[in-house]
């Protein structure tokens, strides 16, 4: 796996779960939590946030409504919605309208959870290489245009 740290978000209006995340995982990775939408989207203006995972059923907002709220200003985080009830609409609107990696059930499993994440930062990591390369492609392909204009005019 890759060396850089990576930085999770957490939201939940419940603080004993804010602190059981943390607790079990600010060894592994670089953990910013949030007890609503406001104060996570604070978090998200001040640091480069690699995997946002939220609660679904919160005050004022839901973790999808949050979600949805984010993506055209904060598009590569790679979002999970972590909660306690299951709704099939909950899931239907995470993954259409927040753009939901995975959708986990309350109380998590450590070693599971630890394992979508993981596999959440590699998709992360492959999403912003392939970002990358597209931009170096395009460049080359400007510089070849430019090189085949050239030596047409000549």
């Amino acid at each position: 796996m890759n060396e850089q740290v990576i930085n999770i978000l957490y939201i939940d209006d419940e603080i004993h779960n804010l602190n059981a995340f943390r607790a079990s995982f600010r060894r592994i990775y670089n953990v910013f939590i949030a007890e609503s939408a406001e104060e996570g989207k604070k978090i998200l203006t001040q640091n480069d946030i690699h995997i946002i995972i939220t609660d679904q059923r919160m005050p004022k907002i839901t973790g999808i409504e949050f979600l949805e709220s984010i993506i055209k200003k904060y598009p590569d985080p790679i979002r999970m919605l972590l909660t306690g009830y299951s709704d099939i609409t909950a899931v239907i609107d995470a993954i259409n309208k927040g753009q939901v990696y995975r959708y986990i059930s309350k109380p998590w499993n450590d070693e599971e959870l630890k394992m979508n994440i993981d596999k959440a930062f590699e998709v992360y990591t492959l999403k912003k290489q392939n970002k990358e390369l597209t931009e170096k492609l395009l460049v080359a392909n400007e510089q070849l245009e430019f090189l085949l204009r050239q030596q047409l005019l000549s």
